[in-house]
């Protein structure tokens, strides 16, 4: 029984070491191959507003705005539906129903990303443009297929993290009189409020790195669009997509090639600070808890 457990806390061990190698490994070639960037191209060159790589011209500033933009739009849309829908399923929904939906939310996070791409250029882009905008190829399109990307992760953690939530919680809220919701709102969702943040961090996450949807449905324009609420209706291009869309033309070893690399490290930090932001923040409401305790 001991060599049992000692055989399995082994493969444990290093199946979680392995994990942090290959990250590391990750991201030394990463530095490897796009450190050169930003030691060869001066800063205020690289972040700044054109990104045209024929003439040497690599500012990163249009496909930062374009990442921010549609991301930002992706979770103002994604955020409030995921949690409302979580919050149907795991307090209000009667069992068979939410047995039946559970699955298929879930089943819509398995959809290629390419697919939903495809739909999005041939089916939402028409409507979009028919709203007002210029093309159907947009920040709004982008942050739409993005939104439906995030959905099933959000409704997913966050509905297992309200029903993680003591049912005694619930029975002691109603108890002394409060309504259904006032309990969902004032007991259950500070009660379930580290598991809430981790799914809306993973949505995040999962709008951030996504490509070929993204590439698919944003136009691909390297331009900084004006700050106004019709900057959503213009088309961008995203750090992810570039990386994919070029990559296959420049030389192994050009600056070109470095300077994506050096997107790719931007990209890595940024999923690094979302992740690090997620830990810190829970692991302040756990200590938070247990002092109250």
């Amino acid at each position: 029984m001991r060599l049992k457990e000692f055989i399995i806390e082994g493969l444990i061990r290093i199946a979680g070491v392995s994990t942090i190698f290959i990250v590391g490994l990750i991201f030394y070639f990463l530095l490897r191959e796009g450190l050169p960037t930003f030691f060869d191209i001066p800063l205020r060159q690289l972040f700044g507003s054109r990104w045209y790589p024929i003439e040497g011209i690599f500012g990163l500033w249009p496909l930062l705005f374009g990442s921010i933009l549609v991301t930002v739009g992706a979770v103002v849309i994604a955020v409030p539906l995921g949690l409302t829908t979580a919050i149907y399923l795991g307090e209000i929904a009667p069992p068979w129903q939410r047995e039946i939906l559970k699955p298929l939310i879930e089943v819509l996070a398995g959809i290629p990303s390419i697919v939903l791409g495809f739909l999005g250029w041939v089916a939402l882009a028409p409507l979009v443009q028919n709203l007002g905008a210029p093309t159907g190829l947009t920040a709004f399109t982008g942050a739409l297929i993005l939104a439906y990307m995030a959905l099933p992760t959000i409704i997913s953690i966050s509905e297992d993290a309200l029903y993680a939530v003591p049912k005694e919680y619930r029975d002691g809220a109603l108890a002394i009189g409060a309504t259904q919701w006032q309990t969902i709102w004032r007991v259950v969702l500070p009660a379930a409020r580290s598991g809430l943040v981790i799914a809306i961090m993973l949505g995040i996450g999962r709008a951030i790195g996504e490509t070929m949807a993204v590439m698919m449905v944003t136009g691909n324009a390297a331009n900084i669009p004006t700050l106004s609420l019709g900057m959503f209706f213009q088309p961008v291009r995203t750090m992810t997509a570039t990386i994919a869309a070029e990559m296959g033309e420049v030389a192994q070893g050009s600056l070109h090639y470095n300077v994506l690399f050096g997107i790719g490290i931007i990209l890595f930090l940024i999923t690094f600070a979302i992740n690090s932001l997620t830990t810190r923040l829970v692991g302040q409401q756990v200590t938070r808890r247990r002092g109250q305790l």
